[in-house]
């Protein structure tokens, strides 16, 4: 069969044979070229060559039924076709067998499809066909902006990618470009389907959104409060309370919202929260750790009275002692911080936690505590408009900090007094110049921009270890179990010791420090990355902003920019040479959103 002038096929094209060697064919093809090849990398089609073409025209296929799984050679079905095994239509069967609808090689001969195959394989065509035609026509009302509500399911395709959900998008192939989430998120903007205040960086870095529960309160027995003064200070319009604080005589007491009763130590919601591990508060919108129907149940000063878990303890000369856990009913005041700053002075409770606050914060400064307060930006979305508000320092936000402290170091106390395992928050000496250590409050811009890579990094440990940037021994965080997991650990910690139940040993601890830390990553990424979009969106949305920086750290022929106002750094070559903490009249000179960049230039 495989003589001189036969009519093969070599990688789909005709060619003839023009001589043999032992091992190789000689090819010859119509265009004038030719190639040795071995026997196995082509297929005989007919014993005489001559010039074909594509243009076939199949017979009837009705023989087809017939044969069904069966087998037959290339000129078996060729006579079938056409009546006539020429050249021509051995090689129309040759591409109707590759087209592989009806039959498909098995060596040397076809084996004839069953007609349930040949149904399938014709509706899979017959879909893809249309998925096609639907594709080709979303491009075009794309490149018409024409959009319609049948180009939503490549639209969807797309969004997937720039949410990091999906490797790949046909409408992207379409327009050549890129399926990664940046090209993504760049083409539904250019296109006009995404507005350029959506926010996809949770969903990209896998941040579960709010769902539904229905919670049925669980109560307890509770040793009543309510003839304290008790006060939530937080920001205006905060309606997630998990703290609050009273003093009586020489007693104070932190009162924290008492989740714990409610969330169960490794039941569904604990399992809920675990999954989360913290709340999210973005510019655009707040992704809760805990189903959004449990905050009011658990939140502080909701109702007229509020279920709480408190700490009652003495602080004399800075010492902490006498410490007291209950579960309680408290009456809380809410004030917001500026209501606070304005009665201070006047409010004589206020005034003696005051007091107290700032003693306790000679003492951690006395002790090593550092502080640096380099400044940081409220980014919001209202109404489609980024606003940009510089976080200010006042006298009763520096209270409330000072108590959530010593809150944590009171419980930390407790605990390793009671041998309760906890997730402690250790941090180590850093190393610090003599001069940032002198002058502690009173540092520049650069000094504090210096110093802040001079602490080690805090770690959660089941162990206890001092905390160096606190100048505290031991330490916890324990008022925020709304929002952050393990200070709900903690207040579960609590009140299993408090009605003597089972606690967590330090293996179940280091496990769900192990969780958060896994979880808490992608938390940060996706804030950190949130809050640059809306940045680079306000200063879009504020075209020809001005702003000053300020030179905090000097490398070469460029310079490090701290740009206060806005609570971003920027890098710069400046035609004279600087010095640190030098102010730089600056201007925005591009803004690119979906990469979360801004080019900064001086004036």
């Amino acid at each position: 069969m495989l003589a001189l002038g036969a009519l093969v096929a070599y990688k789909g094209k005709p060619a003839k044979i023009s001589a043999i060697t032992t091992h190789k064919f000689d090819l010859q093809f119509s265009d004038g070229s030719s190639r040795k090849v071995r026997e196995k990398d082509f297929r005989f089609i007919h014993p005489q060559y001559e010039v074909i073409n594509d243009n076939c025209s199949a017979g009837t296929m009705d023989f087809l039924q017939d044969f069904e799984d069966e087998s037959l050679t290339l000129k078996e079905i060729t006579e079938w076709i056409f009546d006539d095994y020429s050249a021509q239509n051995a090689w129309c069967t040759y591409l109707l067998a590759e087209d592989g609808l009806y039959c498909y090689w098995t060596k040397d001969t076809l084996f004839i499809r069953p007609r349930e195959q040949r149904e399938a394989i014709h509706n899979q065509r017959e879909t893809k066909r249309i998925e096609l035609e639907s594709l080709n026509q979303c491009v075009v009302n794309i490149n018409n902006n024409s959009i319609s509500e049948d180009d939503s399911r490549w639209l969807q395709e797309v969004e997937l990618v720039a949410h990091n959900l999906s490797k790949h998008a046909k409408l992207l192939d379409a327009f050549s470009l890129d399926s990664n989430p940046e090209s993504a998120h760049k083409f539904l903007l250019k296109i006009g389907y995404w507005q350029e205040t959506i926010n996809p960086y949770p969903r990209r870095h896998g941040i579960l959104q709010d769902e539904r529960y229905i919670h049925e309160i669980i109560t307890s027995d509770r040793k009543d409060l309510t003839h304290l003064n008790s006060y939530a200070i937080d920001n205006s319009g905060s309606n997630d309370a998990d703290d609050a604080v009273s003093i009586d005589g020489d007693r104070v007491w932190i009162h924290i919202a008492d989740v714990a009763s409610q969330v169960e130590c490794d039941g569904v919601l604990d399992k809920y929260a675990q999954n989360r591990i913290s709340n999210l508060y973005l510019p655009d919108q707040i992704i809760h750790m805990l189903p959004p129907s449990l905050v009011p149940i658990c939140s502080l000063g909701e109702n007229d009275k509020s279920r709480a878990l408190s700490v009652g303890f003495k602080l004399v000369d800075c010492q902490i002692s006498d410490i007291e856990v209950v579960q309680s009913v408290i009456k809380v005041e809410k004030l917001s911080y500026d209501n606070a700053d304005q009665v201070l002075g006047q409010h004589s409770e206020l005034s003696q936690i005051n007091t107290l606050t700032i003693e306790h914060k000679a003492f951690r400064n006395a002790n090593g505590a550092l502080r640096l307060d380099l400044p940081n930006v409220d980014v919001r979305l209202v109404d489609e408009q980024v606003l940009l508000k510089k976080q200010e320092v006042s006298e009763s936000r520096e209270m409330i900090a000072e108590m959530m402290v010593i809150a944590g170091r009171a419980v930390a106390q407790f605990a390793l007094e009671n041998n309760i395992a906890m997730p402690f928050v250790t941090q180590g000496e850093g190393s610090f110049s003599d001069e940032v250590l002198q002058q502690k409050t009173h540092l520049t811009l650069s000094q504090m921009f210096k110093a802040a890579r001079c602490f080690k990094r805090s770690k959660i440990s089941p162990k206890s270890a001092p905390h160096a940037g606190l100048g505290l021994d031991s330490y916890l965080r324990v008022t925020s179990p709304i929002r952050r997991y393990l200070d709900l650990v903690v207040q579960q910690q609590l009140l299993s010791f408090i009605n003597n139940k089972p606690t967590l040993d330090e293996a179940a601890i280091k496990s769900r420090i192990a969780q958060t830390n896994t979880v808490i990553s992608k938390i940060n990424k996706a804030t950190r990355l949130s809050i640059d979009h809306y940045k680079c969106l306000f200063l879009k949305q504020n075209k020809g902003w001005k702003g000053i920086g300020t030179v905090v750290e000097i490398h070469g022929n460029k310079v490090t920019v701290l740009i206060s106002e806005l609570g971003m750094m920027t890098q710069l070559k400046l035609s004279e040479k600087p010095t640190l903490d030098d102010e730089v009249q600056l201007r925005v000179s591009s803004i690119d959103v979906e990469n979360r960049l801004v080019d900064f230039k001086p004036l």
